[in-house]
C-alpha cells in the first residue's frame, strides 16, 4: 500500500492511529482526574527510568510533540535521550499541557454544561442563524436553476 507522507495520523493511547470508536482518544473535555487516568494508559515501552529513551518512537513524546512549543519539545527531547526521565513525568508534563493549552476552551465547556438552558438558547440563536444563510443559498440556487 502507498502512504501519503504528508498525512499525519495522530497516535491513540494504545499506539494505534487515534480513533473515538476504537476507544483510544484523549477527551479534553473530561475533568482533570479523568484526563489524568486516560494520560496515564498510553501505552509506552519498558525502558527503565535511569535509561535514555527514543522520543521518536514513544507515544507520550508524539502527542506533547503536537501540543507544546517547540521549545517545550525541545527541551523534553533533550530529557529522553539523556535518561533520568522516566514516562510518567513525560505523561506528567502531557497532561499540564493540555490543561493550559486547552483552558479557555475547558472552561467554556463547563460553563455550558452547568448551564444547559443558556446552552439550548445558544443552539436556538445559531438554528435561527443558519436558517437565514439557507434560506438565501437556496433563494439563489432556485433563480441560477430557472429557465
Amino acid at each position: 500500500a502507498k502512504i501519503n507522507e504528508e498525512l499525519m495520523t495522530i497516535p491513540g493511547i494504545d499506539g494505534q492511529k487515534m480513533s473515538k470508536s476504537l476507544n483510544n482518544y484523549i477527551d479534553i473535555f473530561t475533568s482533570d482526574k479523568e484526563l489524568d487516568k486516560q494520560i496515564k494508559r498510553i501505552v509506552t515501552d519498558t525502558t527503565s527510568l535511569e535509561d535514555p529513551k527514543n522520543p521518536d518512537t514513544c507515544n507520550v513524546f508524539k502527542l506533547y510533540a503536537l501540543l507544546a512549543s517547540a521549545s517545550e519539545v525541545a527541551v523534553m527531547r533533550e530529557n529522553y535521550l539523556k535518561g533520568g526521565y522516566g514516562y510518567g513525568h513525560a505523561k506528567k508534563a502531557l497532561l499540564e499541557c493540555i490543561i493550559s493549552r486547552f483552558q479557555k476552551e475547558r472552561e467554556v465547556y463547563n460553563y455550558y454544561m452547568d448551564n444547559i438552558p443558556e446552552l439550548e438558547n445558544k443552539l436556538e440563536q445559531g438554528e435561527k442563524k443558519a436558517e437565514l444563510v439557507a434560506a438565501e443559498t437556496m433563494s439563489q440556487v432556485r433563480k441560477l436553476l430557472e429557465f
